[in-house]
């Protein structure tokens, strides 16, 4: 099969953001963070964060909104899609709150949980491409209710719900901190919604892991550490990211792009290549470049996957994680692309202008981009990230 071409298209005119100096790979640093946490070098380390800053800033708020009024596309079929899911409602019904979520063993109120936190972000994004204040008023009922309520996570899968809901629950709660109607959510409210990152997901999510239950906590403890204002426990996630043993970057894609859960199965592999996006787009936001990390090894995860994911043939070398070792590449779910391939085109094609043939024709198959499964990346990402 010929690979296909993007359409030429000019690079952003947005300038790049102001990037920190990259943090500098050690030795020393890749025996520590298997482990857990190790610190960043102090001179590489983030002192203060852009607000709001958990995927989107103001800028790409305005971006969006001004697109959807011009009716212009392909900004307009992404935000039909984005408005008429279930989620993006204002009269959406919250299923919770609970004060234990499991997940894996029991799955106590683990549906209810996921559901509410998609709820609370979509909405938290309506009220700002809208302005209808009953969009805003539904995402602080549901980030108001859990954070009073939520006291446990439990189950041999805890570590995933922390992080992947607590993701969204924290990107929804970083909008509205500092885009809430004035007056609507109290000094007290917002403490008690860091108390919960801090004291419920955090201590869950700080361990990391191996592979996508590592690079799913490393986007989580992003989110949690700009929302909390807390720099230590965003840098903590920055440094797994390059140094742990089992979920950095160059440990979980080789540079052919493929990942270590190409073995195992198509939806998990997306789910690895898609939170680091997520991650990559949060750090950009901060002004870092985590995509350009090992060579830009994010963008061959996702040339390899989508190649593959398309029909067509890719090498594979008997590979795994730290825990499971697959010997040839899964069939499982081929053909099912996940919606997070509009947000690793927009970076790499129109911000930095590489090619990304089988990224591109992965966009092509999928735009708009809907919402992904359950709630395991923000999706819409024709809307949310088309520059």
């Amino acid at each position: 099969m010929t690979e296909p071409q993007p359409p030429t298209r000019p690079a952003s005119g947005a300038a790049a953001p102001t990037r920190r100096r990259f943090l500098k790979i050690t030795a020393v640093g890749t025996a520590a963070a298997a482990t857990g946490l190790v610190l960043v070098p102090e001179a590489d380390a983030l002192t203060s964060f852009i607000h709001p800053g958990v995927l989107h800033k103001l800028s790409d708020i305005q971006r969006m909104k001004t697109r959807i009024a011009a009716g212009t596309e392909p900004w307009l079929s992404g935000w039909n899609v984005f408005r008429a899911d279930p989620y993006s409602q204002s009269t959406y019904t919250m299923l919770g709150p609970f004060a234990s979520v499991d997940r894996g063993t029991t799955e106590l109120h683990n549906w209810e949980f996921w559901n509410d936190c998609n709820a609370a972000y979509q909405n938290a994004l309506m009220w700002n491409l809208t302005g209808t204040t009953a969009h805003a008023t539904k995402a602080l009922q549901i980030i108001r209710a859990w954070s009073a309520t939520l006291t446990s996570i439990t189950g041999k899968d805890a570590q995933l719900a922390a992080s992947i809901y607590g993701f969204k629950l924290a990107a929804a709660a970083e909008l509205m901190r500092y885009t809430a109607p004035s007056g609507s959510w109290s000094a007290s409210e917002i403490t008690q919604t860091e108390n919960l990152f801090r004291n419920v997901c955090i201590p869950l999510v700080n361990t990391f892991g191996d592979a996508g239950w590592g690079t799913n906590c490393v986007k989580a403890m992003m989110a949690m550490g700009v929302f909390c204002n807390d720099t230590s426990v965003y840098n903590a996630a920055v440094d797994a990211y390059y140094l742990h043993d089992c979920c950095r970057i160059s440990r979980v894609i080789s540079d052919t792009g493929q990942c270590v859960d190409s073995g195992r199965d198509q939806a998990h592999t997306q789910l690895i290549l898609g939170s680091m996006a997520e991650a990559c787009e949060i750090a950009w936001v901060q002004g870092q470049d985590l995509y350009s990390a090992s060579s830009n090894r994010l963008l061959a995860g996702y040339e390899y996957t989508a190649k593959y994911n398309l029909g067509n043939d890719v090498p594979y070398a008997v590979w795994g994680s730290c825990q499971a070792t697959y010997s040839a590449i899964s069939t499982v779910e081929r053909g099912n692309l996940r919606p997070i391939h509009e947000l690793a085109f927009n970076h790499y094609v129109k911000r930095r202008s590489l090619p990304a043939p089988w990224t591109y024709a992965a966009v092509a198959r999928l735009q708009p981009e809907g919402a992904a499964f359950q709630c395991d990346h923000v999706g819409f990402g024709t809307l949310l990230f088309t520059l």
